[in-house]
């Protein structure tokens, strides 16, 4: 199975590069890209996962409806983008489930950071998925952990998908810095070894960021955005179809593990 998420949040990465964004524009942003990956959703009929926060969430209430009403998942990434307390835990999960109407299971925390496993439990979510298994300068050292799937603090823990052997990450930065040829090779290559894929990207992703003055991104990072980010995703989608790997979210894959159907 091929689990294709989104994490749907304010658009705060220009603060990372000390841009200054309006809270207006990090929605509209975000919002636009929203749109744009339903778009290429209903028109693959594939479903997907959306990790949301509570902040965009409430700014968007008619694409939360889009979601749910066209069987895609919502699931927690958090209150705010920019700040945690565990607290936010729970109440992110009751929030969104007050907003959407349906149950939050799943929980992805911003940037991929730790959280804690038993913080995760308390707040009552069946999995996390905030691990990318890996190493990244600056930003994870996680090669001691499962490339896939196991379960902590009685809770199903999903790393992000790695290449075996190598590990090298298929996460949204690679996808728009590699050959499109050698991302489908490497997806390929873990898909047949793992028997799924859990990939994930963002919705300014599929907006233009190539205005460097506005948002102060390096060349890899703007790098394929915008009408680009669409079309390849479109081509990925498209060769993943043609070679029946069936897409699907986080709640049906794990009604698909043998250990967590009962």
């Amino acid at each position: 199975m091929v689990l294709l998420s989104f994490d749907i949040e304010e658009f705060d990465m220009p603060f990372e590069y000390g841009k200054d964004i309006s809270f207006e524009d990090q929605i509209a942003i975000s919002r636009a890209g929203t749109i744009a990956i339903l778009d290429i959703l209903d028109k693959y009929k594939v479903k997907a996962t959306f990790f949301c926060t509570v902040t965009f969430a409430e700014n968007i209430p008619d694409l939360i409806k889009r979601i749910t009403e066209t069987g895609h998942e919502l699931a927690s990434h958090g209150y705010y983008h920019s700040d945690f307390k565990p607290e936010h835990l729970l109440q992110s999960k009751l929030k969104l489930e007050e907003l959407s109407g349906k149950e939050i299971t799943g929980y992805r925390m911003a940037r991929m950071m730790p959280v804690d496993e038993k913080e995760i439990e308390k707040a009552g979510y069946a999995y996390n998925t905030s691990i990318n298994p890996t190493y990244l300068p600056g930003r994870y050292n996680n090669f001691n952990i499962s490339r896939t799937h196991f379960v902590k603090d009685n809770v199903l823990q999903i790393p992000a998908s790695v290449s075996p052997l190598v590990r090298f990450p298929l996460f949204w930065l690679s996808f728009h810095n590699l050959p499109l040829s050698i991302y489908k090779t490497l997806a390929s290559w873990t898909y047949k070894k793992d028997k799924y894929l859990n990939i994930y990207f963002h919705p300014w992703e599929f907006t233009d960021l190539n205005d460097f003055e506005r948002f102060g991104f390096p060349g890899y990072v703007r790098k394929n955005t915008g009408a680009k980010m669409i079309a390849r995703m479109e081509s990925l989608i498209s060769w993943m179809k043609a070679k029946n790997y069936p897409f699907g979210t986080f709640q049906e894959f794990i009604r698909s593990i043998p250990e967590t159907a009962n």
